[in-house]
């Protein structure tokens, strides 16, 4: 079993931060310390309290968790694709196929991020790995954000696209499951679904949820392009194309 670290090994010491709808003051502190307990944290403080508006407050709170996790019970789906460098990716497309991928991104529904997709597809890219727009083989269309998933699947049609990549950043009240699940109901309905790869990506995302809701694959924190674009051409050629 494995148990949290803060001062010493499995001391079980955690860090948790939440907003409360009650005033900063010493009863709220109170409140946030009892909702600590609640939640089975021994020794809880309360070492941050600020207000954040009229009637919230913001807290972070230091405890001790009684519990712990069996890692080797724990699985994880994980994208099943290989390592790749971008002149790796390059390599393979130039290998097996002849001609260019075409990629269409984008943040869609209300999203209005456009961190996550500018990432994978500007040619800049993010913390020192290229975007697919530099990558020799890939033609990549970012459409930014805010893209209702009619206008995304229709410049899809429009480039003849072979992968669709679809940004997901806003969360609240699981907007962004409902942008996802209706971009897959609007490409089965229009016979597109098995015809593109399609991706999905976001701080909130996983491979196990992607999955579960349509997708080929998902990408969660810590994903580049070279990772999407590996996946995204090893699942072209076992489909075949």
């Amino acid at each position: 079993m494995i148990r949290p670290y803060g001062d010493t090994l499995d001391d079980g010491k955690v860090q948790l931060s939440f907003t409360l709808p009650v005033k900063a003051s010493a009863k709220g502190m109170a409140c946030a310390r009892d909702l600590a307990r609640q939640m089975g944290l021994s020794d809880a403080l309360v070492v941050d309290c600020e207000a954040v508006g009229e009637g919230f407050s913001h807290y972070v709170v230091y405890g001790r968790v009684p519990y712990g996790v069996d890692e080797e019970a724990i699985t994880v789906a994980e994208v099943d694709a290989p390592v790749m460098s971008m002149e790796e990716v390059e390599s393979r497309i130039a290998s097996a196929f002849d001609r260019e991928l075409v990629f269409v991104g984008a943040s869609t529904g209300s999203d209005a991020h456009t961190v996550g997709i500018d990432a994978i597809m500007n040619m800049k890219g993010y913390a020192g790995h290229y975007g697919l727009e530099r990558y020799r083989g890939i033609r990549a269309y970012n459409l930014g954000s805010q893209v209702p998933n009619e206008v995304f699947i229709n410049k899809a049609l429009e480039v003849k696209a072979d992968v669709l990549l679809v940004s997901q950043t806003v969360t609240q009240k699981d907007v962004h499951l409902k942008n996802l699940v209706e971009l897959v109901e609007l490409l089965e309905a229009e016979g597109l679904r098995e015809k593109v790869v399609l991706i999905c990506g976001g701080a909130r995302i996983t491979h196990e949820l992607a999955k579960e809701l349509g997708f080929d694959a998902g990408f969660g924190p810590g994903k580049f392009a070279e990772d999407v674009a590996a996946f995204a051409v090893e699942e072209l050629l076992r489909r075949g194309r």
